[in-house]
This record gives structure tokens, sequence and C-alpha cells, in this order.
């Protein structure tokens, strides 16, 4: 389990990303990019970096379902995932 504060710092890189998203296109599409790097550094979408939903895990992310494998694992075998099953052959 990460530590709380951790979940909010990726949060509000999340908000900062989206709020500057039209901007930063305008800057880049005028070439500007002295304007550019004037932008708050989390306002960057490159320092995102995925996490778990349920328990904020940053390694083991599986884009699809957005958890973690582990997880992904506990759900599979509970039948909480719809259309997933163990593999058998």
């Amino acid at each position: 389990m990460a530590k709380e504060s951790i979940k909010a710092r990726e949060i509000k890189r999340e908000r900062m990303v989206v709020k500057y998203a039209a901007k930063r296109k305008a800057l880049l599409e005028a070439n500007d990019y002295e304007g550019i790097q004037k932008l708050p550094k989390n306002a960057s979408p490159v320092r995102l970096h995925n996490r778990c939903q349920l328990t904020g895990r940053p390694k083991g992310y599986m884009r699809q379902f957005g958890i973690s494998r582990i997880n992904f694992r506990e759900m599979a075998l509970a039948g909480l995932i719809p259309g997933v099953k163990k593999a058998s052959w």
C-alpha cells in the first residue's frame, strides 16, 4: 500500500496536466519553447506515473484494468472481474 501523500501527489500532477494541456499545446504549435519552460514542471504529462487504483502500487500495473498484477490475480481468482478466468490447457 502506497503512502497517502504519494497518491495525493500523483492526483495533483494529473490535475495540473489537464489544467495546462491547452496552453502547452498552443505553445508547442507556436514553437515557443521558452514559454513551455515557464510552465510548472508537474504540468508535463511525462511526469505522470501509472498507479494501481486500489493500492497505489507503481510497479506491475496492468493498463487494461487499471490495477496492479497482485490485485488483478486476487480479483480474477475470486471471480470479481467479468470475462476473466484462469487459463488451463
